[in-house]
């Protein structure tokens, strides 16, 4: 463990040394940050000028699913995008030989191998709505806690998801216009899942685990949250990450190195 910790930092501190010779990124992230956010509160603001409410949704509750939308979102581009985008990169063109010749896991390996500053603009953008309506909903320090589990299997299973695809590469080579499927089916989670019919809601929940990305966090966060529905959430995300593991490994077996 300690020897992946090791490379972890040393991969990290490259990556940010690398990203810092193109300051003017951040500017202009942080200015697409900004122009996503103000759409999505607009967008939110339409369903709520004239009082109306997601099923009980107050304006601050809803913010808070707006908030952890957002968090996750900067999370995917500092983290998930810079790495899991270069899968296909590396079955292409054929430098996935050396990923499999190093001595530590490819899987790891291609997770962590860099990431990208320009995320975190979305990252404290999500965390001050988060706070803002934390407070105009009188939100305690546990409250914040609660939700930090939920929100952690959040993260896992939508590394898992990502990382499948990524993984469909091997077989596909080009699968960015999926990716972007997964992306745009994402989106749904700025808004609780009770915005959505009924049909809708059991996709986005059974289907592609939307909801345990958003709504979930926000719920135990809320304290409307029943436990069982966390229990699920950590078994999803459990199951996911392991099957991820799994089909990774299923994946390489018809993998055709550059070499032969």
């Amino acid at each position: 463990m300690s020897r992946y910790l090791k490379v972890l930092r040393l991969f990290w501190s490259a990556a940010i040394a690398a990203e810092m010779e193109y300051r003017i990124n951040f500017l202009l992230a942080t200015l697409s940050s900004i122009g996503n956010l103000v759409g999505s509160l607009f967008g939110l603001f339409l369903f709520y000028r004239t009082g109306y409410t997601f099923g009980g949704w107050s304006w601050e509750a809803a913010l808070i699913v707006l908030g952890i939308f957002t968090l996750q979102q900067g999370f995917s581009a500092t983290f998930l995008a810079p790495n899991l985008n270069r899968i296909v990169r590396h079955v292409q063109e054929g430098t996935l030989d050396f990923v499999l010749l190093k001595p530590i896991r490819s899987q790891f390996w291609l997770s962590i191998h860099t990431l990208s500053p320009w995320g975190m603009p979305d990252i404290i953008f999500g965390c001050v709505i988060i706070a803002f309506a934390g407070s105009k909903l009188n939100l305690r320090i546990n409250d914040y806690l609660l939700s930090i589990i939920p929100l952690f299997f959040g993260l896992i299973i939508l590394y898992s998801l990502w990382f499948m695809l990524g993984a469909t590469s091997i077989w596909f080579v080009k699968i960015y216009n999926v990716t972007e499927v997964l992306r745009g089916l994402l989106e749904a989670g700025r808004y609780p899942m009770v915005a959505y019919p009924t049909a809708y809601r059991f996709f986005f929940t059974f289907v592609v685990p939307v909801a345990f990305l958003t709504t979930i966090p926000a719920e135990a966060m809320l304290r409307r949250g029943e436990i069982s529905w966390v229990l699920g959430a950590a078994g999803l995300a459990v199951g996911l990450f392991a099957f991820s593991t799994w089909f990774w490994r299923f994946a390489l077996r018809f993998y055709t190195s550059a070499s032969s």
